[in-house]
C-alpha cells in the first residue's frame, strides 16, 4: 500500500458515502485513478466492505456489557460450537476468542439491566460448558473511527 491508497482509505473511514468524485478532488487525483485504486483495494481485501454505524439505543439496546467467559473442556469442538452458538444470539455484537485467563469476551447489548439478567440467566447459566463468566457494564464506548497503517517493524 502506498501514501495515495492510504488516503483513499482515511477519506473512505471518514464517510463511505461520499463519491468517488468528491475523493478524487479531496486527493487531487482524477477519479478514473481513484475508481480503480479504490476498486484495487476491495478486489486485494483491504477495503473489505462498508456499513452503517447505528444507534444502539434506536434499537432498544441501551445497556452494553462485556461478559468474560471461561469453557471447559478447552477442546476445538467446544470452542468452536460455543463461538458459532454464541455468535448467533440477537443480543450478541462480538465474540472474542482469548489467551489466558478468559476463553471468550463477548459483547452484548439489551434493552435494559433487566433483560441483561435474564439474557444471562437463560443462555449462560444452562450452558453445561460454560464453568464461569462475569459480566462488566460498558458505561461508554469511544472508538477509533479512521485507522492509520502501522509502521513494519
Amino acid at each position: 500500500m502506498d501514501e495515495l491508497d492510504s488516503a483513499i482509505i482515511r477519506c473512505l473511514q471518514k464517510d463511505a458515502r461520499q463519491s468517488n468524485r468528491d475523493i478524487a478532488r479531496k486527493l487531487g487525483i482524477a477519479p478514473s485513478t481513484c475508481l480503480e485504486r479504490t476498486r484495487l483495494l476491495r478486489q486485494r481485501g483491504v477495503i473489505r466492505g462498508y456499513h452503517a454505524e447505528i444507534d444502539l439505543p434506536s434499537l432498544h439496546r441501551g445497556v452494553q456489557a462485556i461478559v468474560a467467559v471461561q469453557v471447559r473442556p478447552l477442546s476445538r469442538t467446544v470452542v468452536e460450537r460455543f463461538e458459532r452458538s454464541v455468535s448467533d444470539l440477537p443480543e450478541v455484537l462480538s465474540v472474542f476468542t482469548m489467551a489466558g485467563s478468559d476463553d471468550f469476551l463477548v459483547h452484548v447489548t439489551a434493552q435494559d439491566i433487566d433483560h441483561l439478567h435474564a439474557f444471562l440467566l437463560d443462555r449462560f447459566t444452562s450452558r453445561r460448558e460454560i464453568v464461569g463468566f462475569r459480566t462488566s457494564i460498558i458505561y461508554q464506548h469511544l472508538r477509533k473511527v479512521v485507522l492509520e497503517e502501522l509502521p513494519e517493524a
